[in-house]
């Protein structure tokens, strides 16, 4: 089925997150071919995770980089390290440092800058710890006949070390699970809670959260993963019926969510869904503006 004009044009449009303002003239030399811009992707961002794999020690310049939500901020991180031109050959040390999310978000910056529609998916990766779902980001093109998940992240070195079994370009459906997929799987029983989350935070509360993550994503915003807000739940809150009508639904609208498009667009304005002004960032255990 082809892509509506509307859903097309939604998704291959700059947003806030996605839109590089001023530096977008630093842009001109990106690719437009996706093996292309994953390459200039990886050139340009280093996972704080995986820095000791590349050998590099971050700084607090490194870790104070992680907390940037827009593309026009990781520019400018990217040009304060490097002043040269971005498609540069830059060293690990050379590259500004972000995670699964950033990888995510500029590179569906950077597609639907070359006229792709792209959106980031907030879930889990089912490849980084055998039986567990970990806290991960990719991104969802549309590839002319459907949509696709790209692993920008996963450059040859990581995936030499993770030993994985097919090409990050094309992430099968049962390697990368949704908030809302895995919701519904645990829901179901065909999954258990606790194996999903990061470090040694896990459980119901945490796959709720990156529903959230995913909807505002699907809605264009972007947030970073530990930005909460409205109807996330906190570690010890109980999933109370009323918790699980909510999460049931919107993960069935962030299964397909061309499907339920309009639907997904009004639930969104929801006050306990949508993005504040405001959010509280738990790494550093403070309200910021976005």
């Amino acid at each position: 089925m082809p892509l509506s004009p509307e859903i097309a044009g939604f998704y291959n449009t700059a947003a806030f997150m996605t839109y590089a303002r001023e530096l977008d003239a630093a842009l001109n030399d990106v690719p437009t071919d996706i093996p292309g811009m994953v390459a200039y992707i990886q050139n340009l961002l280093l996972h704080v995770h995986w820095a000791p794999a590349y050998h590099v020690r971050l700084d607090q310049q490194g870790q104070d980089e992680t907390h940037l939500r827009s593309i026009h901020e990781m520019i400018a991180a990217m040009q304060a390290r490097d002043p040269r031109p971005l498609a540069f050959v830059r060293t690990p040390a050379q590259r500004a440092v972000g995670n699964c999310r950033h990888f995510s978000t500029f590179g569906t910056a950077l597609f639907r800058r070359a006229g792709i529609p792209a959106r980031a998916r907030c879930g889990f990766g089912m490849y980084f710890e055998a039986g567990k779902g970990v806290d991960h980001w990719v991104i969802e093109y549309w590839n002319g006949t459907g949509w696709q998940l790209l692993d920008a992240q996963i450059d040859p070195l990581q995936r030499s070390v993770l030993k994985l079994d097919f090409d990050p370009l094309n992430v099968p459906r049962d390697r990368f699970l949704t908030g809302g997929d895995a919701w519904s799987q645990c829901r179901a029983g065909r999954k258990d809670s606790q194996a999903f989350g990061i470090m040694d935070m896990r459980g119901w509360w945490f796959i709720a959260g990156n529903v959230i993550r995913d909807m505002a994503a699907l809605n264009n915003m972007e947030m970073l993963p530990w930005d909460v807000w409205g109807a996330m739940l906190q570690p010890n809150d109980p999933v109370t019926p009323q918790v699980n009508a909510l999460y049931d639904r919107l993960s069935a609208l962030t299964a397909d969510p061309d499907a339920h498009f309009t639907e997904m667009r009004e639930l969104y304005y929801e006050p306990q869904i949508y993005m504040p002004s405001q959010v509280f960032n738990a790494l550093r255990q403070q309200m910021e503006k976005i």
